[in-house]
């Protein structure tokens, strides 16, 4: 009998095809490989026209939108005599935009972050820190200064969300096709994809390097997950902020060390090197290594020199939330270093802990805080913060003194400004307003603007996003669930008219989602008054890792479900820069309830600002700034109770209040119109007062003006004549290094200080002698004037500077002198403090030698 049917086993290879562009499309293809289609409306709308319903499954990605095209849309274009000419507009305006010089004046910018939010479409972000670092590369496009950027292509990038049927979140990591994505590999001489070698201290780790063109910037991103690598190494730019304690250590030493010998590698120098966060410190370690053995230069005065050009912003509020790393950990990876640069394992590692000698963690901020000339928070309040954080660093000095500033957070205008607010912007403000954005002057047009215009503008705007979250999200929904999961009810449900409320972020516990959850039945009369009723939509990701802001997620979803609320309180899964772009436009009130002060910044705020959506928030990073009466609504910056559930149910308490009292009786205050004058009033108010002054062009001039011109300045200096200034400095600490012990303090006379209650108008003289020893540097003597700050320790009250007055021949014995008032009444602690004064350092915690002596 004969077989009838016999098979071997198929094996399959996969071949992606696509079709070849014909030359006219050419200009469409070099327009997708620039990141400026992401914040030019007339570009994102010539790929969409293409192929409306392609653009739509390929989620808005213009590289995957050209590889999918069919011949016969390719036909339909080439014959379609108005896309061409828009094709041939927008391919002339992107032109010009990119052939304008450069801003040589301002100084050159390395600039390393962990992530970048540029578009949903490369998941190389996780929340606010990387699309703050995003909209930074496109202002400096925009600006058009010489910054060349450093990061990773992540393999699986952040997670994708999804709700399960009882209200869990599922977090799911789907590989990025690099295939498809708005990318170029960099290749070497001979045309092929760059192989880059970063030597670990027992391995090499290969990486291949993509370059991502952020309008006239370069966006230079590392990538493992090459088969030359061993399987642990190839994992390290899997996932962003994934894995274990060793894995962030690899993807910190790789961002730190492979980041600059990338640039060196590439022929890239700059002035200034910016660390934006801890997690790119270890790049200090890698040019103090350059400067020792490729310059031949000592380690402090290396060191010297690498200060002088480099700036840590921090965007962290909590020690909790800082890279910490077990000694042992550190020294597999780190080990190989001291001898590099000449000093010893712990010399070393004391660099990166706040008491030199203890057995602290190696923390990576205090390494980037030893090594950087300057340090910077996110906000005014987030500066405050940040210094009574890093105190410990400089013993012997207050919080109040230290030299760690801030840059309060801005937005990139034409990211977040929807394109009909642009076209507002436009009509009303002038055609150069993004030019202007920055200036006050520029938005004073708006009070002149018709009241049924605003309210146009917001009216389109919501209805943009009610038929994105009722046909978009509801198909992108559907493709992504497979029935595991329930589609959120009542998405058809929302009246054009409904005062809706936006609440997304990262679900941190900090951020405090619950707050509006605390009064069942009070929300419920919110949510279903019959003639002013209130939406509210929240969005937003937990950490895989942060059990308690899953159970936030799981929390509100479930009572989003109950019948009372099914519809009216809404979960938006898997939030991301596309589905921000429609909430931040979109809504009419955008909440932020955060723990005081535990919010950095917070810009999602500054995001709907743009937009003419009013802020209701805590008085806590920008809004702190930001607020101003009669153009968004504030919580108190005070804490009334120092036991944190009081304090919420306050907050919450005072929420339901404004709502009830304030917030919606003014929205629908209508008077027979189809809006409130008093609400448009807010609006006008706000994009007045408070727009212009949360750019990212104001936060990029700033940048420039407090940080990166004067560390240039330093840094010229430092290096000129062959290191000199920085020879010279070394050498006076070294002197007052090994003289400081022989520095006595002989004799303090305090008149007037002796009763422990004064008039502060009664003068108090004091006098200080000094014996010097041999000790050649200058001294600062000053009377420190601390109080008690209600919470177990001292804050500055006054810092009173003392005159020399007489001094021996040989400048040995000193005296110094000053008569004061002590100005604040009060219980005040009083003390000497004497620390060594050079012209040549840029502040006095450069070098925080402190004496202190008893009145």
């Amino acid at each position: 009998m004969i077989i009838q049917k016999k098979s071997n086993t198929i094996v399959w290879k996969d071949i992606f095809t696509c079709v070849e562009l014909p030359a006219p499309l050419k200009r469409a293809e070099e327009l997708a490989y620039n990141l400026w289609w992401t914040w030019n409306p007339a570009a994102t709308n010539l790929f969409e026209r293409m192929d409306p319903d392609l653009w739509f499954e390929t989620d808005g990605n213009p590289v995957k939108l050209l590889r999918s095209l069919s011949l016969n849309r390719i036909d339909a274009l080439l014959h379609d005599a108005a896309w061409m000419q828009n094709l041939d507009e927008v391919y002339m305006a992107w032109q010009a935009y990119m052939s304008a010089p450069t801003d040589s004046s301002r100084p050159s910018v390395a600039y390393f972050s962990m992530e970048y939010g540029l578009s949903h479409v490369l998941k190389i972000y996780s929340g606010g820190l990387g699309v703050l670092a995003g909209d930074y590369l496109k202002e400096a496009s925009d600006s058009n200064v010489p910054l060349t950027a450093v990061g990773f292509l992540y393999r699986y990038g952040y997670f994708d969300q999804r709700i399960s049927v009882d209200g869990q979140q599922l977090a799911t990591y789907e590989a990025q096709d690099f295939n498809l994505l708005p990318i170029q590999a960099v290749t070497d001489e001979g045309g092929h994809p760059l192989v880059f070698e970063v030597p670990f201290s027992d391995r090499t780790v290969y990486c291949h390097v993509w370059r991502v063109q952020v309008g006239r910037i370069s966006l230079y991103l590392m990538d493992t997950d090459l088969e030359k690598n061993n399987l642990s190494d190839r994992q390290i730019t899997h996932n962003l902020y994934g894995g274990n304690w060793e894995n962030r250590m690899k993807q910190e030493y790789l961002l730190g060390i492979g980041g600059i010998l990338l640039l060196q590698h590439l022929g890239i120098s700059k002035e200034i090197y910016h660390m934006n966060e801890g997690h790119a410190a270890l790049i200090s370690a890698q040019r103090l290594a350059d400067y020792v053995e490729q310059k031949g230069l000592p380690f402090d005065v290396a060191l010297e020199v690498v200060r002088s050009s480099s700036l840590y912003t921090v965007h962290t509020p909590v020690p909790a939330g800082h890279d910490y790393f077990d000694e042992e950990l550190l020294g597999r990876y780190m080990g190989h270093f001291p001898h590099r640069l000449g000093i010893s394992w712990q010399e070393f590692i004391d660099m990166g802990r706040t008491t030199p000698g203890s057995s602290e963690k190696f923390s990576m901020s205090v390494f980037a805080l030893n090594t950087c000339q300057e340090a910077n928070g996110v906000s005014y309040l987030h500066g405050v913060v940040s210094r009574s954080m890093f105190a410990p660093v400089w013993p012997g000095f207050f919080a109040e003194e230290l030299h760690v500033g801030h840059v309060t957070n801005g937005v990139h205008l034409p990211t977040w400004a929807s394109p009909e607010s642009q076209a507002f912007y436009k009509k009303h403000l002038g055609t150069d307003y993004v030019s202007r954005q920055a200036d006050e002057s520029t938005w004073a047009a708006i009070e002149h603007i018709p009241s049924d215009e605003i309210w146009q503008l917001r009216s389109q705007l919501k209805e943009n996003l009610l038929h994105y979250i009722t046909h978009d999200y509801r198909k992108r929904w559907l493709r992504a669930n497979d029935g595991s999961a329930n589609l959120p009810e009542g998405l058809d449900c929302i009246g054009l008219n409904t005062l809706l409320i936006g609440f997304a972020r990262r679900f941190a516990t900090y951020k405090r989602a619950h707050l509006l959850f605390t009064d069942l039945d009070r929300l419920s009369r919110l949510v279903n008054h019959p003639d002013r009723p209130v939406r509210f939509l929240f969005a937003g990701k937990a950490h895989p890792a942060d059990g308690g802001g899953q159970g936030l997620i799981k929390h509100i979803t479930e009572i989003s479900r109950r019948p009372e609320f099914e519809g009216k309180i809404i979960f938006l899964e898997n939030y991301d820069m596309h589905l921000a772009s429609k909430l931040i436009a979109g809504v009419d009130v955008w909440l932020n309830t955060p723990t005081r002060p535990l919010e950095a910044s917070g810009t999602s705020g500054e995001k709907a600002e743009m937009n003419g959506v009013l802020n209701f928030s805590v008085l806590d990073g920008w809004w702190y700034e930001g607020y101003r009466p009669n153009a968004g609504w504030a919580l108190t910056d005070k804490t009334t109770y120092h036991d944190q559930q009081m304090q919420d149910r306050l907050d919450a308490h005072t929420i339901y209040d404004m709502l009830e009292r304030e917030i919606i009786p003014l929205y629908y205050d209508k008077e027979g119109k189809s809006y409130s004058e008093g609400w448009i009033h807010h609006i006008r108010n706000s994009m007045m007062y408070i727009a212009p002054h949360f750019t990212m062009r104001r936060m990029m001039d700033d940048y420039y003006d407090h940080f990166y011109k004067p560390l240039s300045q330093r840094q010229q200096a430092v290096s000129a004549s062959s290191y000199a200034m920085a020879s010279e400095i070394v050498e006076w600490k070294k002197q007052t290094a090994a003289h400081w012990d022989e520095m006595q303090i002989l004799r303090v006379n305090a008149s007037g200080f002796e009763l422990r209650t004064t008039n502060t108008d009664v003068i108090q003289s004091l006098e200080v002698e000094i014996d010097r020893g041999g000790l050649t540097a200058g001294l600062k003597v000053e009377l420190i004037v601390a109080s008690d700050d209600n919470q177990g320790g001292l804050t500055l009250a006054q810092s009173i500077p003392l005159e020399l007055v007489e001094q021996s021949a040989d400048s040995r014995w000193q005296k110094y002198h000053v008569d004061c008032r002590l100005k604040n009444p009060g219980i005040h602690r009083v003390a000497i403090r004497v620390t060594p004064h050079s012209a040549l350092l840029p502040h006095q915690m450069d070098f925080a030698y402190v004496r202190w002596a008893a009145l």
